[in-house]
C-alpha cells in the first residue's frame, strides 16, 4: 500500500466550510498520514485552530515561486478578489493560485498519493482513504464524453491543458475528469509537470500564470489519458465517492436531504458548492456533526428507507 495524504488549498472566505470539512474528517476518515491546508499567508493565524497531529497549516508562499507575490488587502483598491503580481506574467488571481497550490502541494507531499479536497467537500460516512487511494493503482475519475463543444467553458479549460501539454488533436465530445474528493499520483504529477515544461518551454507554474484559463482536474486526467505508462498505473472508474451539486441553486435543508437519499452506498462525500450560498448551518445541522452520536445522520434510517446507505462504503 502506498502512503496517503489529504490536500485542501483554502482562504479565510471559505473557512466555515473548511471547518465542516475538517470536522467531518476528523469524525470519518481514516488511512491517511496528514491532511494539508494551503492558505495564504496572511489566513494562517485564522486557519490556526484546525492545526493537529495530523492537520499542518502551510503558508502559501512556501511553495509559491520567488517571482509571485501576493499584493497587500490594503492595496487592493479596485479588484474584490486577491491578487498575486509578477514580472513575468499579468496578475494572478485567487482561484487560479489555489489550482498552483494543489500541483505544488501533490509535488512536495512525503506521501506518494494525495486526495484532494475542495473546502466546499463534506464527508458524511465511515471511509478509509488509504485503502481506496493507496492501492496499485490510483483511481482516476472520469465522466465518459462529458465534455460537448457547446461548453464554453471547459472547451477553453480543454483548449489550454491542450496548449500546455502539446495535444494536437482535440475530438468532441471530450472526457471530463472534474470531480471532488479526487485522487493524483505524485510521481504522475511530477511527469505532467515536467510535460508542461517541455511543451511550452517555460516553468509548468510560469506557464499556468500566462494562461490562466485552466482546470487542474482536466490538466491531470488528461496527461494521464494521454501516456500509455501513467495510464496503467491509474484505475479508471466512472464512479465518484462524492454525491455533487454543481449550479448556483440555494439547496435548503429538504434537498439536502433527497442528496443524501440518492446516494449509493460507494459515495461517502458531499459537495455543495459554495457559490449556491446554500446555508452552512443546513449542512452542519442534516448531518449533525456535532452530535455525541458520530454514526447517526440527522435522517433516521426509515426515512431513507434503506438502513444500507450508511453502512461502511465497499472499497474498490
Amino acid at each position: 500500500m502506498h502512503s496517503v495524504a489529504l490536500l485542501t488549498a483554502s482562504y479565510a472566505k471559505d473557512i466555515e466550510r473548511f471547518s465542516l470539512l475538517s470536522e467531518s474528517i476528523d469524525t470519518w476518515l481514516t488511512g491517511y498520514t496528514r491532511h494539508y491546508v494551503l492558505v495564504n499567508d496572511e489566513d494562517v493565524p485564522l486557519f490556526a485552530r484546525f492545526a493537529s497531529d495530523k492537520r499542518v497549516i502551510v503558508p502559501a508562499s512556501r511553495y509559491l515561486p520567488k517571482w509571485l507575490f501576493a499584493l497587500p488587502p490594503a492595496l487592493q483598491f479596485i479588484s474584490k478578489r486577491r491578487v498575486w503580481l509578477s514580472l513575468l506574467s499579468s496578475p494572478v488571481h485567487g482561484w487560479h493560485i489555489q489550482q498552483i497550490l494543489k500541483i505544488a502541494g501533490v509535488l512536495n507531499a512525503p506521501e506518494q498519493r494525495v486526495c484532494i479536497l475542495d473546502s466546499d467537500n463534506l464527508f458524511f460516512r465511515e471511509f478509509d482513504v488509504g485503502q481506496y487511494a493507496g492501492g496499485e493503482k490510483t483511481p482516476l475519475f472520469v465522466t465518459r464524453k462529458g465534455i460537448d463543444a457547446g461548453h464554453p467553458l471547459h472547451v477553453l479549460w480543454l483548449r489550454t491543458v491542450d496548449q500546455l501539454l502539446g495535444v494536437t488533436e482535440r475530438a468532441f465530445p471530450a472526457d471530463d475528469y472534474v470531480g471532488n474528493a479526487l485522487v493524483w499520483d505524485k510521481d504522475t504529477a511530477r511527469a505532467m509537470t515536467d510535460a508542461i515544461k517541455s511543451a511550452t518551454g517555460l516553468s509548468w507554474a510560469l506557464a499556468l500564470c500566462r494562461k490562466k484559463k485552466f482546470s487542474e482536474y482536466l490538466l491531470y486526467g488528461n496527461f494521464v489519458a494521454s501516456s500509455p505508462n501513467h495510464l496503467a498505473g491509474h484505475r479508471v472508474t466512472e464512479d465518484s465517492i462524492a454525491v455533487s451539486h454543481w449550479d448556483d441553486t440555494r439547496l435548503d435543508r429538504p434537498a439536502i436531504e433527497a442528496m443524501i437519499r440518492a446516494a449509493s452506498p460507494e459515495q461517502v462525500a458531499l459537495c455543495i458548492q459554495s457559490y449556491s450560498s446554500t446555508s452552512i448551518e443546513d449542512i452542519r445541522d442534516v448531518f449533525r456533526l456535532n452530535s455525541a452520536d458520530r454514526r447517526s445522520p440527522s435522517l433516521a434510517p426509515d426515512q431513507i428507507g434503506d438502513t444500507q446507505a450508511f453502512e461502511t462504503p465497499k472499497t474498490r
